[in-house]
């Protein structure tokens, strides 16, 4: 767990010389910037590739972790410092973005205070005898990202279309897949002697094939985060699965391997028959490898019986729900957004079951499947159903079908039932747990706690959520934007809720509070 050690006087002379080198760094930064004309991400670019490299030997200058720690807090307070002031150009602000919307401008980067604190993060769990994965994660940061930029600019090559805001290209990704998988087999072979129950002994060509996954993991970070949040992200995906296949033991290196395999078929599946689009088919892939790789076969198939089932029934009647498609914020082929909102508490959860072996955890993973099932089904029930009357949860008014808030009795029945789906797919794999708690329980559990958060998603969507006034087409939308007769963007008028409050983020409150309620239901029925 999270440790710091008590400072060892040695450690202050390659203290100051760091925080010395860190400083030279930035003032070329800065002069290169300012008197030269070099562009910012380039120069950023080039300290990070520096800065990947004086952290990698970092470990061979200190006998303590007090001092790196301390090191990764200034630095990631210079950061939040410069970012606030604008005192330090070189370390802020990423291209411009390259797509059709015609509001596209500079992102702001966080990288220099994210780096800083995902090392600060490794430094305080890996300090000591797993210090070869904190070396091996930042190398990749700070060299494979670095490069996948640079090399992606020099390229000129096409932008990767539906992707993330800021602009990435096939030469840059190919850049970051190659330098990380090489930094990651070799280490993997150099530091042998370093390695715990977990992965010794293991044949050359597992190693190699976890090497290559993992180079997969970090270059679909690079390619799907923007702002900054890269440089958090992709480190982590090299040292959480490090560490729970060398430390933690709950995991097996060939159930990792082909839990990956499996997530990368399924997304490129997705993205052959349209279920997702490139940034959703990459979400699902960086969350389907820790799921099915980390969780087994126990926690794959309720995952996968909610993607298929929603994504199928996303598909059908599209004749009856054509007119909604101006309506809904998005269409039925989903993104790396809905992504998330609909399978990042899922992900969340089996990261922490990874982590404290709670067995409760599997119960709220199940109530979280079973709110994002239940709203999907809702809306897509609701919304196919033939003559089906709606009426706002706040105030009972009949309302059109489909309009964020409302909610009818074919929906709200087909949300309970698609919740039991979840818990019914759980049962068939015969989890101990749930046959600890008992099936029938387990079964109401889950598929109330679905319910629930459906009714808690149309609140959200009745109350907070922005709504917004189409006047080409005079309608109510969830959209910001609709285009013109002649192509043209206008924008839209805000009636209700708040900007900031899109139906990701109402999906992803209505995910939450199905964990919570699973939770604390499943505590007080059984004791593991």
């Amino acid at each position: 767990m999270l440790s710091l050690q008590s400072p060892n006087p040695q450690d202050l002379a390659p203290f100051f010389l760091l925080l010395a080198l860190v400083g030279c760094f930035l003032l070329l930064g800065e002069l290169l910037t300012r008197r030269f004309g070099v562009a910012p991400v380039i120069v950023r670019k080039v300290v990070h590739l520096c800065m990947g490299v004086v952290l990698f030997f970092m470990p061979s200058y200190f006998q303590s972790n007090f001092y790196p720690a301390l090191a990764a807090l200034l630095f990631a307070g210079l950061g939040m410092a410069s970012l606030k002031a604008g005192i330090l150009e070189s370390l802020h602000g990423e291209p411009a973005e390259s797509t059709n919307d015609e509001e596209a401008g500079p992102v702001v980067s966080y990288g220099p205070v994210l780096f800083p604190l995902a090392f600060l993060l490794l430094v305080l769990l890996l300090w000591g005898r797993h210090v070869w994965i904190l070396q091996t994660a930042v190398l990749v940061m700070g060299v494979g990202d670095a490069l996948a930029a640079l090399v992606g600019k020099a390229s000129g090559g096409s932008h990767i279309e539906h992707l993330t805001r800021s602009p990435k290209t096939v030469a840059g990704s190919l850049a970051m897949f190659v330098s990380s998988l090489v930094i990651i087999a070799v280490s993997l072979f150099m530091f042998q002697g370093a390695f715990s129950a977990g992965l010794s002994a293991k044949p050359a060509w597992e190693l190699l094939s976890l090497a290559l996954l993992l180079a997969l993991l970090a270059t679909a970070a690079e390619a799907l985060l923007s702002a900054g949040l890269d440089n958090l992200f992709i480190p982590l995906a090299v040292a959480y699965p490090l560490y729970l296949l060398d430390v933690n033991g709950m995991v097996t290196l060939e159930g990792f391997l082909v839990g990956g395999l499996c997530a990368l078929l399924l997304a490129l599946f997705s993205i052959k028959v349209k279920f997702l689009n490139n940034s959703g088919a990459t979400a699902t892939f960086l969350l389907g490898t820790n799921i099915f790789g980390v969780g087994g076969w126990v926690w794959t198939v309720p995952l996968l019986t909610f993607y298929l089932l929603s994504s199928i029934l996303s598909k059908l009647g599209r004749k009856r729900k054509a007119k909604f498609d101006l309506v809904f914020e998005k269409g039925s082929q989903r993104d790396a957004g809905q992504v998330y909102a609909n399978g990042g508490v899922a992900w969340v959860m089996m990261v922490a079951y990874s982590i404290t072996g709670d067995p409760y955890i599997f119960f709220a993973y199940l109530g979280t499947l079973a709110a994002v099932q239940a709203d999907t089904w809702a809306t897509e029930i609701g919304t196919m159903w033939p003559n089906a009357k709606a009426r706002l949860i706040t105030t009972f008014k009949h309302v059109p079908v489909g309009t964020s808030g409302g909610v009818s009795i074919p929906g709200t029945s087909a949300s309970f039932f698609g919740s039991l789906l979840i818990c019914g797919s759980a049962v068939l794999m015969n989890v101990a747990w749930i046959n600890k708690v008992g099936i029938v329980p387990s079964l109401l559990v889950i598929g109330i706690a679905g319910l629930i958060s459906s009714l808690v998603d149309s609140f959200f969507g009745a109350t907070f959520q922005a709504q917004y006034y189409d006047p080409i087409r005079q309608k109510v939308t969830e959209r910001t934007h609709s285009l013109a007769p002649d192509g043209s963007k206008v924008k839209n008028d805000r009636i209700k809720g708040y900007d900031f409050v899109n139906n990701d983020l109402v999906n992803t409150l209505c995910a939450i509070s199905g964990s919570v309620v699973a939770y604390l239901v499943v505590q007080n029925l059984a004791t593991f």
